[in-house]
């Protein structure tokens, strides 16, 4: 049974880091390069429909995995009365945060998209993927703690 536990932290943290990486990349690179008008709607588009694919893909993965190493390293009373069920828990609610800020920010980038308006969307955009750096950085950090 520990080749499968050693597996499914292995796939987590795999997912983590990539997820995490995906995003900041998006907030930093992407998302700024439209808002300067950079990038042209088109190729755009394709982009950041690949990019909600794989972000979708990956917060699931993550759920899985979390749930089966959360339910194989920690009871109800572990979970809820102790510093590293707490930070299990913290990393569910920014789970659940990144999730919902990746879903709402690369929907405003491709709000605009369709009447070829790069500029605008982006800067709509630029919030929300700003929070989702934020979150993924401290999912990381929180992550990381629990190793």
């Amino acid at each position: 049974m520990a080749t499968v536990d050693t597996a499914i932290n292995a796939i987590h943290l795999v997912f983590a880091g990539l997820w995490a990486g995906s995003v900041l990349f998006v907030a930093r690179a992407v998302v700024p390069a439209a808002r300067d008008g950079d990038l042209d709607a088109t190729p755009l588009r394709g982009f950041v429909g690949r990019f909600r694919t794989w972000s979708r893909v990956s917060s699931l993965a993550l759920f899985l995995t979390g749930g089966h190493l959360a339910g194989t390293r920690y009871t109800a009373e572990t979970l809820l009365g102790s510093t590293r069920g707490y930070l299990v828990l913290a990393m569910v609610v920014l789970w659940f945060v990144l999730t919902g800020l990746v879903e709402v920010g690369s929907g405003r980038l491709v709000d605009g998209l369709d009447e070829r308006k790069v500029r605008s969307p982006a800067q709509s955009a630029t919030p929300f993927f700003t929070a989702a750096t934020v979150a993924a950085v401290a999912l990381l950090a929180l992550g990381g703690v629990l190793l």
